[in-house]
């Protein structure tokens, strides 16, 4: 029993700190977060956020694989919206270029999460990503839509095409012209693995 209560204990302290830290970062930035605000924030110690994360940085990549797991999430429920698993894969792929447009998604997981935690394609999330476009495009495969191309490669290259569209957007000047032109090249490129046009 305490020990469940204990579980539960670091849990919550964890999801304080996790959205302390989304706020501050999203604010500042993550340099230019302070610790010490992050932590009384919420009513907690430096040592909390040590226990929890390590440090600064492992905190970092709690918040960008919370921000990246609810992107994946959201833009599944649309994909899910459609009509056909190509049409699916394509809308989650538009949609996650277009979350670059929000403002936390810019900050945490486009310019600070490469900066501070290195190359995106080695992220958890992402990797859960490519499991999931992996498992679609082989499906796309065996009924003969994608071009029997190799599984890995396709899906490392179409989600990294929506990474990058992503990226491009959020250091953009102008990220609202920059969407348009970023979803069309992307939609175009994905239509290449088509065994038969839709």
């Amino acid at each position: 029993m305490a020990t469940g209560r204990r579980a539960e204990k670091m849990e919550e302290t964890r999801a304080k700190l996790i959205a302390a830290a989304r706020k501050a970062f999203a604010e500042k930035g993550f340099a230019a977060a302070s610790m010490d605000d992050l932590t009384a924030a919420v009513g907690l110690t430096r040592g909390a956020l040590y226990h929890n994360f390590g440090d600064k940085t492992g905190l970092l990549a709690a918040v960008v694989h919370q921000i990246d797991a609810d992107m994946a999430a959201r833009a599944r429920e649309i994909g899910q919206r459609k009509d056909g698993l190509w049409e699916a894969l394509m809308a989650e792929g538009a949609a996650y270029i277009e979350m670059a447009l929000n403002p936390e998604v810019q900050r945490i997981v486009l310019r600070d999460g490469p900066a501070f935690l290195g190359d995106p394609s080695q992220w958890p999330s992402q990797n859960a990503c490519l499991a999931a476009t992996m498992e679609v495009l082989e499906a796309l495969i065996a009924d003969g839509t994608v071009e029997p191309l190799d599984i890995e490669a396709t899906a490392r290259l179409l989600n990294g095409a929506a990474l990058n569209a992503a990226l491009w957007i959020a250091a953009s000047e102008d990220p609202e012209a920059t969407l348009p032109r970023a979803r069309g090249a992307f939609e175009r490129l994905a239509t290449g693995i088509l065994a038969r046009k839709p």
